[in-house]
């Protein structure tokens, strides 16, 4: 139809045809090129070299993932739904006088305040918080029933007190038995016993809890108030002693705690000799000797006083006078001197297990100071040595990591690693897709060490065989002409020296000095140690290498310059005209054969000199022998001969195939490419 014929001579008049004749000249003007065609052709065929190249290394390394782009992730319908549904919780509020205030619904607190099944005495933070209201309560107990069974403080007009305070106490001993104590999970042969309760009943401990609790306050009502029938409360010190364990074992500090506690011991100790004291001294008569109590002042301060100085052995005490003060006087001696001791070797401990770090520490330094000054170590170095001790302790407050965590097991040493480095190592761009048991592997390998202002981590043009990763501080990166330009920065997190784990050779060279700015804490890693660790791992090494190829090629590239202009046309189909080598520019010069012709010149003055040194030479052996008229040049013929053995005569000066010749031969190394030879050769005269 005529609409598809004109529809046809569109389509030819949008996209010509391309003719390609060697006879035959185009007439008129140069042929037109549709632009926007070119731009496509040359948009497809980089897409088909890039997807070519993509599947060619594919081909050679299949560890490397696939090009295809991974199909995108769809949030579950249902989720989605269910966010909808979910209706907001209603708001609560609290009328209260004139305010209104929001809170919390019951419902929550509940869900909170709700105890498990079963509790974990070295983790719940509630279970040790219930410890101490505990340990209050047997404190309370402990000090407070010798005191009202001893002295007068205890009335009838404040018994009420005395008793309210008591059945709180009691209150609390009792839903530790009940409620408490059966969900604590136990430990039998290794083994964690969830139904705890059954164990616990079967245990010593289940035992003097319920003797604790039992109510010998009934007798009140047969002998009267007497704090001395609560005595049986004084048993439940295995909570007493469990509350410190969980509670130091949850301290950053435990040693302040331990001072605090062993003060607490002499205190108490104090106490329970004040109250024997007044006991003699009502027993004997208040006032009746020298000896006792003479019933003036504040009873309980007066009795502390001469407790103190007679347990302490302070002296200056009146001397008893009957037997029974005498006897009381020399069991209280006895006894001071071996609790005083007690405590006092308790609390040096103590304090000696609290300094313990800082007194290694301090044994090194002296032991470093004093070696370095056998040997006569400048002082600029000792300086730095000291700095160096007194930073890393400082900082990490030990002087060597490793030594600590080596007395773990491996697991938990592993766990450790993992909180403290992964998150440092998995930055790294070189170990991303390797096998993550090799990482961790990796991670029980790190070592840390600290680097002072000023110090070489690596200098340019040594062999590189660690990489370096910031866990502290900065690192400078020099270079320029001199040497001391700042390139780059690095800090914390950022890895460097990552190709000479896998590079071929032994390593590769450093191109740059890298300097710590101020003090700087860095992890290294050994090539030595990474090769122990992958030959378990063959797949993950294989992935290195291949990683540590396309960063060895990218640092390798030149940097980028100007942007090379895209030949239009057909011309884009095919690639580029390699570059001239650079021997044959240099033997033919920049045109032509003006090189030829240099090497040319050169030769022959060379040989015009060599003639001029021998002509200078003949004169004295002419004299000696004349020379034949007939046959001038035969003798120099015969002279020259033997010359020509050692030094070629004077070069033609035409150049022919036969006298240049050019040979291309492969390299005896690999990776060199070809070597070019070139070789002149002269004719014989005829």
């Amino acid at each position: 139809t005529p609409d598809e014929i004109s529809s046809k001579n569109n389509t030819r008049s949008l996209f010509p045809p391309f003719v390609l004749t060697s006879a035959q000249k185009p007439a008129g003007p140069g042929p037109q090129t549709n632009e926007y065609a070119d731009a496509q052709l040359q948009e497809i065929v980089k897409k088909l070299r890039e997807r070519a190249n993509v599947y060619k290394e594919k081909l050679n390394d299949p560890v490397i993932s696939s090009p295809e782009a991974s199909p995108p992730t769809y949030e579950k319908k249902e989720e989605k739904k269910e966010e909808a549904e979910a209706k907001p919780e209603e708001d609560h509020y609290c009328d209260m006088l004139c305010c209104k205030f929001k809170k919390p619904p019951l419902k929550k607190y509940m869900e909170y305040m709700k105890l498990p099944d079963t509790i974990d005495s070295y983790t719940d933070r509630r279970y040790v918080a219930w410890l101490m209201l505990v340990t209050i309560a047997y404190n309370w107990n402990c000090w407070f029933i010798p005191l009202r069974y001893v002295f007068p403080y205890q009335t009838p007009s404040n018994t009420i007190y005395w008793f309210v305070i008591d059945v709180i106490c009691d209150l609390c001993y009792l839903c530790d038995l009940i409620v408490f104590q059966p969900r604590v999970r136990f430990i039998k042969g290794g083994d964690i016993i969830v139904k705890t309760e059954k164990f616990y009943r079967s245990s010593v401990k289940f035992r003097l809890d319920v003797i604790s609790v039992f109510p010998f306050d009934i007798l009140y009502f047969f002998f009267g108030f007497n704090p001395a029938l609560r005595a049986n409360r004084m048993l439940k010190h295995n909570t007493f002693f469990e509350f410190n364990d969980r509670l130091e074992a949850i301290m950053e500090k435990a040693y302040i705690y331990r001072v605090i506690r062993t003060t607490g011991y002499l205190l108490f100790i104090l106490h329970i000799n004040a109250c024997l004291y007044y006991w003699a001294s009502d027993y004997e008569g208040i006032g009746s000797t020298r000896w006792v109590y003479d019933g003036e002042g504040n009873m309980y301060l007066r009795c502390y006083y001469w407790a103190v100085r007679s347990l302490i052995t302070i002296g200056g005490l009146a001397e008893p006078q009957t037997l029974f003060e005498i006897i009381f006087q020399l069991l209280n001696y006895f006894m001071g001197v071996f609790v005083f001791s007690s405590l006092i070797g308790q609390m040096r401990d103590v304090i000696g297990a609290a300094t313990a770090g800082q007194n290694y520490f301090r044994s090194c330094v002296d032991n470093t100071v004093s070696y370095m000054n056998t040997y006569s170590i400048p002082k600029l170095v000792q300086n730095r040595v000291r700095t160096w001790y007194e930073y890393t302790w400082d900082s990490q407050g030990m002087l060597d990591e490793s030594e600590l965590l080596e007395q773990m097991p491996t697991k938990m040493h592993l766990a450790v690693a993992i909180d403290v480095n992964f998150a440092i190592v998995n930055k790294v761009d070189l170990f991303k897709g390797c096998d993550t048991q090799m990482i961790y592997d990796m991670l029980l390998r790190l070592k840390s060490i600290v680097y002072l202002p000023g110090d070489f981590v690596c200098k340019k043009g040594e062999i590189g065989r660690e990489m370096y990763i910031i866990k502290q501080g900065e690192v400078q990166v020099l270079g320029g002409p001199d040497g001391t330009k700042v390139l780059v920065t690095l800090r914390a997190g950022a890895v460097f020296g990552e190709i000479s784990l896998l590079a071929a050779g032994g390593g590769n060279r450093r191109t740059a000095n890298v300097v710590a700015h101020g003090f700087a804490n860095l992890f290294i890693l050994d090539k030595k140690t990474l090769n122990e660790i992958l030959v378990n791992y063959p797949d993950s090494e294989k992935l290195l290498m291949k990683k540590a190829k396309v960063l060895l090629k990218q640092k390798g590239k030149p940097p980028p310059g100007p942007p090379v202009q895209q030949p239009r046309g057909l011309a884009s189909l095919f690639g580029q005209k390699q570059e001239t080598p650079k021997l044959f520019k240099a033997m033919l010069g920049g045109k032509g054969r003006e090189g030829l012709a240099k090497l040319l010149q050169l030769k022959k003055q060379q040989e015009t000199q060599e003639t001029k040194a021998e002509t200078e030479t003949k004169p004295k052996e002419e004299e000696k022998k004349p020379v034949e008229p007939a046959a001038p040049s035969a003798p120099p013929a015969k002279k020259e001969k033997p010359q020509a053995d050692a030094k070629p005569a004077v070069m033609q000066r035409t150049t022919s195939k036969e006298s240049l010749i050019i040979s291309m031969t492969p390299s005896p190394r690999a990776g060199e490419g070809e070597i070019l030879k070139v070789e002149i050769k002269e004719k014989e005269k005829k």
